[in-house]
């Protein structure tokens, strides 16, 4: 009886964790600059920058983890996006991680990273889904607390989707270990 007090305590005790942590980055995200990604009227989506929601980590430490890179593309399963369009937004984010992972005035910047991701497996994706903002946002304050380099694609809301909305994160390139750590339990998009 006590120890399954104890499982459900702990259980408790690393959701309510999990939640405070979400709830504090997303204040930071907000008092920050934003850039929202904006897509054109067709399914070929242009990058324009008008705000920014992003954070830059040092993940320098994740170089000591051997084996596979990958980058790891969450999508957002309640928005019902087309195919055409939910690729969009992929490229948007694998673009924005590649970006500010190469930038050498980055906080991000991890040349031995990409090495490997580039190298090591032919910059290997994946393409997940989650249920909903409220699941992607657990995942992101998880990724940055492991030191994963994270990104939240907005849309413009021309074409499927309203303006603004959460539509991809991208995580990467980091260790297939370690990424595991952040989506091990979501389901292939």
């Amino acid at each position: 009886m006590n120890s399954n007090i104890t499982i459900i305590s702990v259980g408790i005790l690393s959701f309510l964790t999990g939640y405070y942590t979400c709830q504090i980055f997303k204040n930071q995200l907000n008092t920050k600059t934003k850039k929202f990604y904006t897509s054109s009227d067709d399914e070929t989506d242009i990058e324009t920058e008008d705000e920014e929601e992003d954070i830059d980590i040092n993940s320098m430490a994740l170089n000591e983890i051997p084996g596979e890179v990958r980058m790891t593309l969450v999508i957002r399963q309640d928005l019902k996006m087309g195919k055409g369009k939910a690729a969009a937004q992929c490229s948007h984010a694998t673009l924005s991680l590649y970006k500010k992972i190469t930038n050498p005035s980055s906080d991000a910047y991890n040349p031995e990273m990409v090495k490997r991701w580039e190298y090591g497996n032919g910059q290997a994706k994946i393409t997940l889904q989650v249920p909903n903002q409220e699941e992607m946002d657990l995942l992101f304050a998880k990724a940055i607390s492991l030191g994963i380099n994270a990104c939240i694609i907005h849309d413009a809301g021309r074409t499927q989707i309203a303006a603004g909305s959460a539509t991809v994160l991208g995580l990467g390139p980091a260790p297939k270990k370690i990424l595991d750590d952040v989506t091990g339990e979501l389901k292939l998009y």
